[in-house]
């Protein structure tokens, strides 16, 4: 049957239901590495992302999964073009991890696979996932205190996997040999395999209904759908330059030597730049950027202020214009270490927060915990079999200006869940002993920030490794508008015990029977604390989320704890004497920890 040519003008209710089916395939994938995959990380943390690109290698459609990926796929797919543009066949499958060549970190490993269609190339299915193990010097190969690339793993170049339907097992028997649970990363590479296969065969579907030309068109019309609607949005916020500073406390390596996150946000009619130009050089620690991953961050900040209903592709990106000079540690360069980029990552979609709250001060939320914290715990039991826990955790949203911070609730550049306890107890040596929210921890101020938890994670095998990637111990999560930052994380080892204080980076050897804690940051308020509803407070004393002595000194009010009410004269005289006691002032836009930052801003 010969196709009718496409209109020049796209059918709108077409329009609308190719789009909804495309995103609805990048969804199946994300749903089938779920249902498929062997590792936590994966089916519990989901630290994957699914999508689909276009013939030429431009994201048409991603899937709802991980934010930290949101400018992942264009550059990985960018460098797969650049590689194999003339050389791409039926059949084909390509892998690649290298950040130096497209690529984030090493444990995250792309899939892409190219869908034809009588012969011409169509699209891509693209897939991108966290993996347990990629080898390197630590098991888990995320360690924090790796100083250089070549410490932390296979590193894979852009290569086909598949060449025309043949497997490469030269590429499988390289993986195999240097990774310490082949059985795990290869079930997860076939997991990826199975969403591209899904994805075939529904878009396939699609273009038997629409024809190749029409899909084509329908593809592009996605793109710049989604540019068009970026673009209306920004032309309604405030034109102007707005910048903000924060600190990352260290990078494991260099204990106690701060590095600076420095963005500013230019906005002009439908067009915005955010540019991290005055970020501090790259570190020798592994918490180094790749510029794809910057992106991610910035985008992420800029699309929370921006309407929901939006799809995620290239449109979006075309509108918002990143910059990060190279040689930075949001753009790292050879020989930069990276397995632990996410903390810089999550930090700078903080710092985005910082510089967004001044240009629309009542839809922009405070510093969160910091997250995500990286746990990993490595070594081999007593017939030699090899064993890799690792865990992403955060949960404390900062205050927003029209409500408390969320608890218990991920970081808004995870989308992660927690891991099963039971799943992790049948899997791995580890019982987990704790797992609460922690009093006291959280920002004070008209609304609150998240309240942070704990984790007690017990060794049980003879011998192994602990690697722990955190932050915000000396630079706070922030407040705005006169909240109060949140308290700072922790580390204790053996906390019923020894309780020997750890630093926020590390990796040692621990022992049958050794405890971690971990305590997330609590997260930072919003407003005057004074201001605060004391109904509010009350709830929080009644949920064992504050203490009434914290409720009085950081809020003034008094609650007795035998009727579970408010003392209202009490609180009145309370709120009264800390008014005098600070006397009045402007409240800054952000509640600084730092005494130098501090100053600064006084300035």
């Amino acid at each position: 049957m010969t196709e009718q040519p496409v209109s020049r003008k796209v059918d709108p209710i077409t329009f609308e239901l190719f789009k909804n089916a495309i995103f609805s395939i990048a969804d199946e994938m994300a749903l089938t590495i779920v249902r498929t995959t062997y590792s936590g990380v994966l089916k519990d943390n989901m630290d994957f992302s699914t999508g689909f690109a276009d013939a030429d290698g431009k994201l048409v459609a991603q899937g709802l999964t991980l934010p930290g990926h949101l400018g992942s796929v264009p550059t990985a797919m960018a460098s797969i073009m650049r590689h194999f543009g003339d050389d791409i066949a039926e059949g084909d499958v390509f892998i690649m991890n290298d950040p130096f060549d497209g690529g984030m970190h090493l444990p995250d490993i792309f899939i892409f696979k190219p869908l034809f269609h009588r012969g011409e190339r169509l699209a891509f299915a693209c897939t991108v996932c966290h993996h347990t193990d990629v080898g390197g010097r630590v098991a888990g190969s995320n360690a924090s205190d790796s100083t250089e690339i070549y410490a932390e793993g296979l590193r894979i170049a852009p290569l086909k996997l598949y060449r025309a339907g043949v497997l490469d097992a030269t590429i499988m028997t390289f993986i195999d040999r240097n990774v310490r649970v082949p059985v795990k990363v290869f079930g997860d590479l076939r997991a990826q395999l199975a969403a591209c296969h899904i994805a075939e065969k529904q878009f396939a579907e699609l273009v038997a209904r629409h024809g190749a030309d029409e899909t084509r068109a329908l593809m592009r019309e996605t793109v710049d759908y989604a540019e068009r609607m970026t673009r209306a949005a920004l032309a309604k916020l405030p034109d102007g330059e707005w910048s903000f500073e924060d600190w990352i406390d260290d990078d494991g390596v260099d204990y106690g030597k701060p590095i600076r996150l420095f963005v500013t946000i230019r906005k002009t009619g439908d067009h915005m730049v955010v540019d991290w130009t005055g970020t501090s050089p790259q570190v020798k620690g592994a918490i180094n950027n790749t510029l794809s991953f910057t992106k991610a961050a910035s985008y992420t900040g800029v699309r929370s202020v921006l309407p929901p209903g939006i799809p995620n592709n290239e449109g979006v990106f075309r509108a918002i214009e990143v910059v990060c000079p190279p040689g930075t540690v949001g753009n790292g360069v050879l020989p930069a270490a990276c397995a632990a980029r996410g903390l810089t990552g999550f930090r700078m979609t903080d710092c985005m927060f910082g510089a967004l709250a001044m240009m629309l001060p009542d839809r922009v939320k405070a510093a969160g915990d910091g997250g995500n914290t990286g746990i990993s715990i490595g070594g081999y039991d007593d017939a030699r079999k090899p064993f890799i826990y690792v865990d992403f955790t955060c949960g404390a949203w900062g205050a927003r200006p029209w409500a408390d911070g969320l608890d218990g609730n991920s970081h808004m550049f995870a989308n992660m869940a927690s891991h099963s306890i039971e799943v992790t107890e049948a899997e791995h040596p580890i019982s987990l002993l704790a797992y609460e929210f922690v009093p006291d921890r959280a920002g004070a101020g008209k609304f609150r920030g998240g309240v942070p938890f704990l984790r007690d994670y017990r060794f049980n095998e003879t011998e192994g490794t602990l690697q722990v990637r955190s932050d915000r111990r000396d630079h706070r999560p922030f407040g705005l508008y006169g909240g109060s930052p949140g308290a700072p994380s922790a580390n204790w080892l053996n906390p019923d015990g020894e309780n020997r204080a750890l630093p926020g980076k590390f990796t040692m050897t621990v022992r049958r029977g050794d405890v971690l804690r971990h305590v997330l940051a609590g997260a930072g308020g919003w407003g005057d604390p004074l201001e605060r509803d004391p109904t509010a407070v009350l709830k929080d004393v009644r949920n064992e989320l504050l203490s009434p002595a914290k409720a009085r000194a950081d809020y003034g009010v008094v609650v007795d704890t035998v009727a579970w009410t408010v003392d209202t004269a009490a609180t009145a005289a309370a709120r009264a004497a800390l008014r005098e006691r600070r006397g009045w002032r402007e409240t800054p836009v952000v509640q600084w920890h730092d005494p130098v930052i501090a100053a600064r801003a006084a300035e």
